[in-house]
């Protein structure tokens, strides 16, 4: 008798719990929403490598990828273009002419069109580097939600504390983000799986 008055107080107390906590958890997954919906791009005309316009148009296709970072990033920006560059060796030729990959520079000021294609050249596979104006790489970079600042030294050098997430858009809108951390194997998954 006992345990049946326990577990009936228990069951009780449960179902009170989640008739409260409801509100909060459907209350996150809509501001989980809201945020997802406020990444939109914005249009933009900056340069390529080979200073050919890039415009928002050029993130159209089957996958896009664009990562904000710069050439100077001692450590986050090399190893996720390192796993990228290794996503698309992995993937099958007919997936690797879907899968389009920008490399946007947030630091324009350093990051002249030569400097990141010798950049992108340590790499084995085809990235699109963008650089311009720093105005307008500011302006492409909030319109999908990537913060950035610089961090100066005593010397006057600096580094830039960014966000660092690997962007995921399909024919130019949002789809999915990968973050920096995600191993390997847990990027190729998400990437091979939007190509299917």
């Amino acid at each position: 008798m006992k345990i049946k008055t326990s577990i009936a107080i228990i069951s009780g107390c449960l179902v009170i719990f989640l008739f409260l906590m409801l509100p909060v958890f459907l209350s996150i997954q809509g501001q989980k929403e809201d945020l997802v919906a406020s990444f939109k791009g914005s249009t933009f005309s900056l340069k390529d490598v080979n200073n050919n316009t890039i415009t928002e148009k050029s993130f159209d296709g089957p996958l896009t990828a664009i990562f904000f970072g710069f050439t100077n990033c001692p450590d986050i920006c090399p190893m996720t273009l390192s796993n990228i560059d290794l996503v698309i060796n992995n993937l099958s030729e007919r997936k690797r002419k879907d899968f389009k990959v920008f490399f946007v520079s947030i630091d324009p000021d350093r990051d002249s069109p030569s400097v990141i294609k010798n950049y992108l050249e340590t790499f084995q596979n085809k990235m699109f580097g963008i650089t311009g104006d720093p105005k307008k790489v500011f302006l492409l970079s909030q319109s999908w939600g990537v913060l950035s600042e610089k961090i100066f030294n005593q010397d006057g050098n600096y580094l830039i504390n960014h966000s660092s997430s690997v962007l995921l858009l399909k024919d130019g809108k949002y789809l999915d983000r990968i973050n920096h951390h995600a191993k390997y194997k847990d990027m190729f998954k998400v990437i091979n799986k939007y190509l299917r």
